[in-house]
């Protein structure tokens, strides 16, 4: 066949008898591969380790209808898709009935250079829109994407002359029931809302079982509620086409309703007990129940235990007409909420038991699961055999789907231009947030590419992170105009904040998850929407460990932003404990994706964030982290020169270089410098050839020094940056370390180079007070410093 199917019988407005034959066949298909690609990795596959493989064969079987209707018919190259983590091998399968996917990686399934287990935009080979895995976070994710691509849209940034006039993409997730229990998802369409999200559709299954047992009786209500709160439309999936025409005779409302009252548990248990073929399972609890009502009695007789089985397990979110006829009934860009009611393990030896989660299927329920699928050996891994529909037949009908149109779905986006010199106003005292602030300041009063392209957000932070110049020569993006009202009544503000589609600001509310998934949506702009944006992402800094999740996730999908955290540490002396921040520059230090820097300086920064600029860029680049401070310091009188510049990025300089065969240096990063350099003064004249090692990325000198241990950067031991910098100094010269973090971020240094570390830093939690108190009740002081120092040199 060279055409699909209509979708509709003329007239008739229901699924063409032919289409719903193959969809059905393929629906099937799906299924089983899904299924052997789960028991060949736990089962076939040889097993070094003894671990279990795992998969989550009865959650697969859950989606298993709702994703080939889409794939198979409802998709359109454009549309984007979060996959529910467990049913990742039935998107493999899918994708490999496309071609799109290869036998190999099907076989190594949770193995090493296999398909992933849960899908992934850098790990899989078969073009994943989104990574999922931690629940929840996909399905804002969605939400977020659609946002970013009403900006790329409003800002007439799209870059490809034939999508220009394309209708937009959905973004549609599709969503575990108990992914609904993530505090995440309720934030984010809150969010939403605020900016009237359109294209985007969440499709739940409401299998009603989460990991650990049955979910409560009455969610769905719950869920139903809150979408309508917030302006969604909300498509229950419930009945089956089967069961709807049983409920259209004589006793079927009776039926209806007893199947409307019969709580999860029961109907879950009943579920598993009819699949196992246990005798008169349904009938049983039907005739003692139903008893005496009119019509019921017709409907049992008509039906043996076998059909009804079917008949009471038939819900719409297993029923291929009836799920088509919901997708395809849409005809607006509204937000939907599907429920989709589905039984966990459908159409498998698992399906409804409680503790099915985890379930695999034994070789012997997996053999006759495969006598059942007609699949002869050395067939298994056909993708149109024994489906029940001519294989011609359905390799033609899948070739031509919409969804499976020539060519990657990945866009290409160009590089933005970034300017050899970022401008920054010169001030003898400033602060590094200040700095920060001043920087975009002077890019949004011009027209370069860098300026067009940058998007920044904040989590109701941004004035006091000092995004607000930006933000008033910018403007808020808004999806409708809304003039600044206080500027209208003349009220004296400094903040001329105009909403507006072309306002290049996203204000959000005080919730850090969404600050790091609107981060991965914007960040990730280029292959979604073939459009590079260069978000700038503010908050403060301890609140980093609040969103810390969505920040390992939009760093695990490869998204390319800048987070700027500020202010950071004890520093921020009067707001007291639960605003300073301890842990962060470990963290900056070992989350993968993220490169982190703290520098001390104004022009350490700007060359930072130009850097930082051409590195979300790279091919092999990342995100850039930029701890900063509220703490004024007296600038430097220099000019960076190009090896200055190369050593800040490196991660190290000298600001003090050490004399020849100094016996010990202090070392420092961030805003105790005025401490450090003190210090230095009081003991310079009574420690020859003392040094300073200023570090502004704790981060890149550590992964150079790695690098080098590992031959990575073509080289070996004793070549990176730390060893290099460091040979000055005496071999066995001490170092004293000062930050205001915890001070094991410092500490490795001692190993790079097989010296002793003196550490100073905070190890506790912060409290009120001024600079020099807390300073001093942390060890981070200049007589702290002194006192180490001291401490040291009696030590050799």
């Amino acid at each position: 066949m060279a055409k699909r199917a209509a979708n509709a019988v003329p007239g008739g407005g229901l699924i063409d008898p032919q289409k719903l034959e193959i969809m059905t066949a393929l629906e099937r298909k799906v299924l089983w591969l899904a299924m052997w690609t789960i028991h060949n990795a736990n089962h076939i596959r040889d097993s070094r380790d003894g671990l279990k493989v795992g998969g989550h064969q009865a959650s697969c079987a859950s989606l298993n209808t709702i994703m080939s209707a889409l794939y198979f018919d409802v998709l359109r190259p454009q549309d984007r898709v979060a996959v529910k983590p467990h049913a990742s091998p039935v998107f493999h399968a899918i994708q490999y009935m496309m071609g799109r996917q290869s036998v190999d990686q099907l076989q190594r399934f949770r193995g090493y250079g296999g398909a992933q287990s849960y899908p992934s935009r850098t790990k899989d080979a078969d073009e994943v829109d989104f990574s999922t895995g931690s629940v929840g976070l996909g399905v804002a994710m969605t939400l977020f994407s659609s946002m970013v691509q009403d900006y790329v849209r409003m800002q007439h940034l799209v870059q490809d002359p034939e999508r220009a006039g394309e209708a937009p993409g959905r973004m549609v997730a599709l969503v575990g029931d108990a992914e609904l229990d993530e505090g995440n998802v309720y934030e984010a369409m809150l969010e939403g809302w605020k900016y009237d999200v359109r294209n985007l559709w969440w499709v739940i299954d409401y299998n009603r079982q989460s990991l650990d047992g049955v979910v409560s009786d009455g969610l769905f209500q719950k869920i139903r509620q809150f979408f309508g709160t917030v302006d969604w439309e909300v498509v229950m999936l419930k009945y089956g086409k089967r069961l709807e025409r049983v409920f259209a005779q004589p006793g079927g409302d009776t039926l209806r309703n007893w199947i409307d009252e019969c709580p999860n548990d029961l109907y879950s248990a009943l579920t598993f007990k009819g699949g196992a073929g246990e005798p008169g399972v349904w009938r049983d609890h039907l005739k003692k129940d139903l008893r005496g009502v009119t019509g019921i009695k017709a409907i049992l007789e008509d039906h043996d235990d076998v059909e009804l089985h079917k008949l009471m397990t038939n819900l719409a979110g297993q029923d291929m007409e009836a799920v088509l006829e919901a997708f395809h009934g849409v005809n607006d860009d509204r937000p939907r909420c599907f429920i989709a009611y589905t039984v966990k393990g459908y159409n498998t030896p698992l399906a409804g038991h409680k503790d099915n989660h985890a379930g695999l299927m034994t070789p012997d329920q997996m053999a006759r699961f495969k006598a059942d699928h007609g699949i002869e050996d050395g067939e298994e891994w056909e993708p149109f055999a024994r489906a029940g529909v001519d294989e011609n037949t359905l390799r033609e009908f899948v070739q031509v789907v919409d969804f499976n149109a020539p060519g990657s779905r990945i866009h290409k986006a160009d590089k933005v231009e970034i300017p050899s010199v970022l401008p920054i106003r010169g001030q003898k005292t400033i602060s590094t947030q200040m700095a920060f602030g001043s920087v975009l300041h002077e890019l949004s009063r011009g027209n370069s590419a860098l300026a067009s392209r940058i998007v920044t957000t904040s989590p109701d932070v941004t004035v006091s992170t000092n995004l607000g110049a930006w933000v008033n020569q910018r403007g808020i993006f808004s999806l409708d105009v809304r003039n600044d009202v206080f500027r209208q009544e003349q009220v004296a503000s400094a903040q001329k904040w105009m909403r507006h589609g072309g306002g290049q600001h996203m204000e959000l509310g005080i919730a850090e998850n969404n600050l790091f998934i609107l981060l991965a949506s914007l960040g990730l702009s280029g292959p979604l929407f073939g459009t590079r944006l260069l978000p700038v992402g503010t908050l403060y800094d301890p609140f980093i460990a609040r969103g810390l999740d969505a920040l390992n996730y939009a760093c695990y999908q490869d998204a390319r932003f800048m987070l700027v955290a500020t202010p950071s540490g004890v520093t921020l002396a009067p707001e007291g404990g639960a605003h300073q921040s301890i842990s962060t520059p470990l963290i900056g230090l070992g989350q993968p994706g993220l490169t982190s820097f703290e520098p001390a300086y104004a022009d350490e920064l700007a060359q930072i964030m130009r850097w930082g600029f051409e590195y979300m860029q790279a091919e092999k680049g990342g995100s850039v982290y930029l701890r900063l401070s509220t703490r004024s310091l007296e600038q430097p009188d220099r000019k960076l020169d190009d090896d200055a510049i190369a050593d800040i990025l490196a991660g190290a300089y000298w600001q003090v270089e050490p004399g020849p065969d100094a016996e010990l240096a202090l070392v420092y990063t961030g805003a105790v410098a005025p401490e450090v350099m003190a210090a230095y003064e009081e003991m310079a004249d009574d420690i020859p050839g003392l040094g300073v090692l200023a570090v502004p990325s704790v981060d890149r000198l550590y992964h150079g020094w790695q690098k080098s241990l590992r031959g990575r950067n073509g080289s070996g031991p004793g070549s990176s940056h730390v060893e290099k910098v460091l040979s000055k100094l005496a071999p066995g010269a001490s170092l004293v370390t000062a930050q205001d973090g915890h001070p094991a971020t410092l500490s490795w240094l001692g190993s790079a180079t097989g010296r002793r570390v003196y550490p100073l830093g905070v190890t506790g939690f912060g409290q009120s007070g001024d600079i020099p108190d807390v300073y001093a009740h942390y060890g981070i002081d200049t007589a702290s410093i002194v006192d180490m120092a001291a401490t040291a040199c009696l030590g050799r």
